[in-house]
């Protein structure tokens, strides 16, 4: 925790415009430090989305609570209505996944948490930037994660994370938890803590990457647009909501995920002319994992599970490769 941690906690939350970012290990250490935050209790159920990386509901399941398993919607983001039909006494936390790059529909979760008297935690592992309303993904409720995996859009060269908040308490929490327990003004171990925090080298890495940050996420919504200027017509495809066509998001396209018709039969032409697909969580939902008999209300995502796919997306594609991807997925369907 020497300097290049603390100027990348600055810089981050001056590019987030929030007042606490806190870099920690990597981003299930912020889902799991945010929960704690947030008060999880043994027992305390949490809503996650059907369509989220394990580590969401394996941080409330590590935290002692019960993760309890809401649909999700065509554009991948937690259903507000399967959220209101999962509520029970033992409901504490609503946990949204800001997937793809994308927000959930900020407006209904709080509502609804507002008034059944429930705290937000955010998993925005997936959303550094994306923004609802013109607060940024990670910033409505108790806390938000970040993770910086390679894979991320803002990504180390390993693992790293970050909790932000705009709460004095819940930051100096997460300070203490991630550095065994210690108050960080006297160095006495105060409370059972963890070995938690972000590598230096690996802040000072994305310091560098941040100040780049802001071209990356526009090459990437320009590549967004391509796919929807050449792809958009096919009633075979399902395609993220294009750049602009939201005046309340502004997403960053982590991911391009569509939902495809004959999506095996797809990915294998794609595949064979060179074009690499992936199945996000290697093709399940949550609810899928059966070993882990967690309780579900997800028809939608049942269906969608057999559909869909990311195609290519990252800011060092050119124009002419996305073209290219895009006529073999036409030539396909063709």
């Amino acid at each position: 925790m020497q300097q290049e941690l603390l100027d990348f906690e600055a810089n981050l939350a001056k590019f987030l415009d929030c007042k606490y970012a806190i870099g920690v290990a990597d981003g299930t250490a912020a889902l799991e430090m945010s929960l704690a935050a947030a008060g999880i209790e043994q027992g305390d159920e949490v809503i996650v989305s059907s369509h989220t990386f394990i580590a969401t509901a394996a941080a409330v399941h590590h935290m002692g609570g019960i993760p309890v398993v809401a649909d999700c919607l065509p554009d991948s983001m937690i259903d507000p209505a399967s959220v209101k039909r999962l509520i029970g006494p033992k409901t504490k936390v609503l946990m949204p996944t800001q997937l793809n790059g994308r927000t959930c529909d900020m407006d209904a979760i709080m509502a609804i948490a507002d008034q059944h008297k429930l705290k937000v935690v955010e998993d925005s592992c997936q959303a550094m930037g994306a923004a609802y309303g013109g607060t940024k993904a990670g910033l409505f409720g108790v806390a938000g994660s970040y993770s910086f995996y390679p894979a991320k859009t803002l990504g180390c060269f390993g693992d790293g994370g970050a909790v932000v908040t705009n709460d004095d308490d819940v930051a100096a929490r997460i300070r203490q938890l991630r550095d065994h327990g210690r108050d960080p003004a006297t160095g006495k171990v105060t409370m059972f803590g963890r070995n938690g925090r972000l590598d230096n080298i690996q802040a000072g890495i994305l310091s560098i990457k941040l100040a780049h940050y802001d071209s990356a996420i526009a090459r990437r919504r320009a590549i967004a647009q391509i796919y929807q200027d050449v792809l958009g017509g096919r009633i075979e495809l399902i395609l993220p909501p294009a750049p602009g066509t939201d005046d309340k998001r502004f997403d960053i396209f982590q991911n391009y995920e569509i939902q495809a018709n004959d999506r095996d039969a797809l990915r294998a032409h794609l595949s064979g002319n060179g074009v690499g697909t992936i199945l996000q969580w290697g093709g399940w939902m949550v609810h899928q994992f059966d070993d882990l008999n967690l309780r579900s209300d997800a028809p939608y995502a049942e269906e969608m599970s057999m559909r869909f796919m990311m195609l290519p997306m990252h800011h060092m594609l050119s124009d002419d490769d996305v073209v290219y991807v895009c006529d073999k997925v036409l030539s396909f369907y063709a």
